[in-house]
């Protein structure tokens, strides 16, 4: 399992966090996300041999937000 932080960008509020989270969380390799509103950036711990941090960006962008690893 890795965990690794991405910048996320477009969101307006909690709701929008959560909305992320649960994204990330229906994705098989994901073992769980947590976002946060005020820090603009999302924690997610998954298994790399099943995801990618590509594949974890791509399903941000897909939810309507600009996002980047840091």
């Amino acid at each position: 399992m890795q965990k690794k932080k991405f910048k996320i960008e477009g969101m307006h509020c909690t709701s929008c966090a959560m909305s992320i989270d649960g994204e990330l969380e229906d994705m098989d390799g994901v073992k769980c996300a947590s976002t946060s509103y005020a820090k603009q950036e999302t924690e997610v711990e998954y298994d790399e041999k099943k995801l990618s941090e590509k594949k974890i960006v791509e399903i941000i962008e897909k939810a309507g937000y600009s996002a980047s690893s840091t």
